[in-house]
C-alpha cells in the first residue's frame, strides 16, 4: 500500500456538506429475510470476484481518510457472514485517522466474534432488533433465532464494547405496539435503542406510506407511556458536536433514559449528511436514494495510481448535489422506490447491497 497522500484534508459538497463518515458493506449477503429490506424468495447476488479483498478495502479507506473521513461503519447484508472479519478491522483500526469505527449487524453471529472484533479494535456495535417477541421475529424476519440475537448484545457487553445501540426498525401493524418494550429493553440492558421510520429504498418492495410510523407518533407513544420526554442536547462538547450530523435526534425520559429516533422518511437531515456508502464490489454511492455509484474497484484493479483515485474521488464529492430523501418526500404519489424487475437487474439497487 501506498503511503497516505497528504495530511488529512476537510473537503465540502455543494450544499457544504464535510465528507466524514463512510459506510463500508463487506458482502451483500444475509442470513435473515426481513420484510422491510429482503421480502422477496429469490435475489441476484454480487459476484464473487468482483468482491473487494480487505487490503482492497483498507486501501481505499486510506484514501477516504486523506480527504477527511473519521467515522467508519462495517455494514452489509450481514457483515459477519464475510469470513475473519477481525482481520478486516486490525487493518482499519491501525490508521490513527480513522476515530470512530463501528460495525452494524443482525446479531445472529455476534456471540462467537464480539470478542475477536473487539480485541481487533472494533469500537462500537449496533444490532438490528425489530421484536423482542420470538414468534413475532420469525414473521418478520423469517428466522427462529431470536435467542441468538439477545445473546449476541449479551456477549457484546461482555466483550467490553462499552457503547452498544440497537436499531429498530417500526412499521405499523407489525411492531408499531412495541416502542415502550423496546425502550425498556435499552434501558434495561444499557443500550441505546433507535427507532427507525421504514424507509422506501433499495429492496422495500412492500412499502406504503400507511405503513410508516411517524417521528411524531414515536413522541406521542413513549410519552404516553413514560411521561414528559424531551429532546437531548449536549452543548459544549465534541460528542455533540458529533451528533448535529448524526442520523438519530436523541431524547430522554424523566429517569435519564435516553433513546433516539430516525425519521428520515418524515423529517430528512439531507442538509446535515457527511456520510456515503462503499458497496461489497467497490461501488461508492453518495446517497442511499441515489440512482448510480462510482466504481472505485475498476480504477483500483486497473493498476491507477493512488493519486488519480484519490482526485476522482474529491472531485466527486465536491460536486455532490444529493439529497435523496428530500426530494422523495416530496413525491405526491409516493409509492415502492425501484420496481422489483430492475432489482433483480441491478443489485446495487438494493439496500443490502448498498450497506443501509
Amino acid at each position: 500500500m501506498e503511503t497516505t497522500l497528504a495530511s488529512q484534508l476537510r473537503i465540502y459538497d455543494a450544499l457544504d456538506r464535510p465528507m466524514r463518515s463512510l459506510r463500508i458493506s463487506v458482502t451483500d449477503r444475509c442470513n435473515l429475510r426481513c420484510q422491510y429490506c429482503m421480502p422477496e424468495d429469490d435475489y441476484t447476488w454480487l459476484r464473487r470476484e468482483h468482491i473487494l479483498s480487505f487490503e482492497e478495502i483498507a486501501t481505499l479507506a486510506g484514501l477516504f481518510a486523506d480527504l477527511g473521513v473519521e467515522r467508519i461503519r462495517l455494514t452489509g447484508g450481514e457483515p459477519l457472514l464475510r469470513q475473519n472479519l477481525s482481520g478486516l478491522v486490525r487493518l482499519l483500526a491501525g490508521d490513527c485517522r480513522i476515530r470512530d469505527l463501528a460495525l452494524t449487524t443482525n446479531g445472529l453471529l455476534l456471540a462467537g466474534q464480539a470478542r475477536a472484533l473487539r480485541e481487533a479494535g472494533l469500537q462500537r456495535v449496533t444490532v438490528s432488533l425489530d421484536t423482542l417477541k420470538p414468534e413475532r421475529f420469525e414473521g418478520l424476519a423469517r428466522s427462529g433465532l431470536h435467542a441468538a440475537v439477545l445473546d449476541g448484545i449479551a456477549a457484546a457487553r461482555e466483550a467490553g464494547f462499552g457503547e452498544i445501540k440497537i436499531n429498530s426498525v417500526i412499521i405499523r401493524g407489525v411492531n408499531d405496539d412495541e416502542i415502550p418494550s423496546l425502550i425498556e429493553f435499552g434501558r434495561r440492558f444499557k443500550a441505546e435503542v433507535r427507532l427507525i421510520e421504514y424507509m422506501d429504498v433499495g429492496g422495500a418492495t412492500r412499502w406504503s406510506m400507511d405503513k410508516v410510523v411517524s417521528r411524531a407518533e414515536m413522541l406521542r407513544i413513549a410519552g404516553d407511556r413514560f411521561g414528559p420526554v424531551r429532546a437531548l442536547t449536549e452543548e459544549n462538547s465534541t460528542r455533540a458536536r458529533d451528533r448535529l450530523r448524526a442520523p438519530a435526534e436523541r431524547f430522554v425520559l424523566q429517569d435519564g433514559t435516553t433513546f433516539g429516533i430516525i425519521a428520515s422518511t418524515t423529517q430528512p437531515f439531507c442538509r446535515s449528511c457527511d456520510r456515503s456508502r462503499l458497496t461489497a464490489d467497490g461501488i461508492w454511492f453518495l446517497c442511499l436514494y441515489g440512482p448510480q455509484g462510482t466504481d472505485l474497484k475498476a480504477l483500483l484493479r486497473s493498476g491507477a495510481p493512488q493519486r488519480m483515485i484519490f482526485q476522482a474521488i474529491r472531485e466527486t464529492w465536491e460536486a455532490r448535489e444529493d439529497r435523496g430523501a428530500e426530494e422523495r418526500k416530496r413525491v405526491s404519489a409516493r409509492g415502492v422506490l425501484v420496481p422489483l424487475e430492475r432489482l433483480r437487474q441491478d443489485p446495487h439497487q438494493e439496500m443490502h447491497t448498498r450497506g443501509g
